[in-house]
């Protein structure tokens, strides 16, 4: 320390940085060039042995090919597939047209012996087939009788305060309901004429898994009505259950769309062996579903129908005189309220009615099982008979109650 003089100017910093003579490297840079030189050969070498066995192993599997598959050319043959010379081609414009050929007279299609062509059933069939449209859907029904009674599904006609009917000749009319069966998917509705053109119905007993039949309707709406595919019996009896219902119904894999419900399905002979009710799509595969439709039989077509025209109701439905709707998540959260059937409507002189039930009231079980929306509570009733008694419990006013009710037939 004694060595050391302090001078005002170094201010103890460090602004000239180091004062030692720098070390050689050149040692190092020299190995570091060698292994660089050492690692490119390495690579070279690799490269050629790469293409050497490349070559190899395509002489060798070129080989095999050929003696695997022993194939021999004529002279004319492989003169004939020779590589053609390589010449550029000429881009000229030529003048060419293109031919159209007169081709085949078109002819009837008659799907099988005895039986009519696609076109005569078409306009046989076309003027009693009808669209129908209500104020929340539509839908295709068949003409029943001269004076105005037409037949379509349930579904179509649900929940419409107004029902309109255009037949196929653009005259329209407004019609009412006479009478809807939810269980089987049908309904019947009036019109105001006395000039229709009824369909002719056969009895689908007889119907055989092949035969031909068609289908006419209005595939996604009115904008398509009138439209006509066809296709086979796929399967006779087949059960299929649909909102807590199970329907024994015909299968066909004639194209049927949302528009076609109530239409008819039809045999080669022009007769109405089934009324379109549904379509098995995508909802059931992402990879998506065709040709699976499905018809109500001509044979429960006649019973429901026949009650519904002369009484207005199918017999033997059961029924406890409540309507309601699904409660939403949110009424249950926001209104702290139990998941449940919301009662909108209580027939009045019915056993919920005499029960004390009302409008507003949310059913939360029959029997043991909850009830959640309309389909469940269908077919929990399908399980019990006229007369049977059933328990249920109701949610009001923060508390719960509990009734017995009386399974009674509905008359609508």
């Amino acid at each position: 320390m004694d060595d050391y003089h302090y001078s005002p100017q170094d201010n103890w910093e460090y602004g000239t940085g180091r004062t030692d003579p720098p070390k050689n490297r050149t040692g190092l840079m020299a190995v570091l060039l060698i292994l660089v030189i050492f690692l490119t050969g390495i690579v070279t070498v690799l490269g050629v042995l790469n293409i050497r066995l490349f070559r190899q192993l395509s002489a060798r599997e070129g080989g095999e090919g050929e003696e695997e598959l022993s194939i021999s050319f004529t002279q004319e043959e492989t003169q004939a597939t020779a590589a053609p010379e390589t010449t550029a081609p000429s881009m000229e414009r030529t003048e060419f047209t293109l031919d159209l050929q007169h081709g085949a007279q078109a002819v009837e299609n008659v799907p099988q012996e005895g039986g009519l062509s696609l076109q005569e059933i078409y306009t046989l069939c076309a003027p009693s087939v009808v669209s129908i449209t209500t104020d929340v859907a539509s839908g295709t029904g068949v003409i029943l009788s001269t004076d105005g009674y037409v037949v379509t599904n349930a579904h179509v006609v649900e929940g419409g305060s107004t029902l309109s009917v255009r037949l196929a000749d653009d005259r329209q009319f407004p019609a009412r309901l006479v009478g809807a069966d939810t269980v089987s998917d049908l309904a019947v509705l009036r019109v105001d004429a006395t000039d229709l053109t009824p369909a002719q119905f056969a009895d689908s007993d007889r119907v055989r898994v092949g035969d031909a039949v068609v289908a006419i309707g209005d595939p996604l709406g009115a904008e398509l009505r009138g439209t006509m595919t066809d296709g086979i019996i796929s399967a006779i009896n087949r059960d299929v259950t649909v909102e807590g219902r199970t329907m024994s119904l015909l299968q066909t894999n004639a194209a049927l769309n949302s528009g076609n419900s109530g239409g008819p399905l039809i045999d080669c002979y022009g007769q109405v062996v089934g009324i379109n009710t549904l379509k098995i799509g995508s909802f059931v595969d992402r990879a998506g579903v065709e040709g699976l439709g499905f018809a109500i039989p001509s044979s429960t077509v006649k019973i429901i129908v026949d009650q519904l025209i002369t009484q207005g109701y199918v017999s033997g439905r059961p029924t406890l005189g409540i309507t309601g709707e699904t409660l939403s998540s949110f009424y249950q959260h926001y209104y702290r309220m139990p998941a449940g059937l919301l009662i909108t409507q209580v027939d009045t002189g019915s056993t919920a009615d005499r029960a004390g039930v009302l409008a507003g009231d949310i059913l939360l079980t029959l029997g043991d099982i909850a009830v959640k929306d309309m389909n469940t509570l269908n077919a929990l009733l399908n399980r019990y008979s006229i007369g049977d008694t059933v328990q249920i419990t109701i949610y009001r006013g923060g508390r719960q109650y509990s009734a017995a009710l009386t399974v009674e037939e509905a008359k609508k």
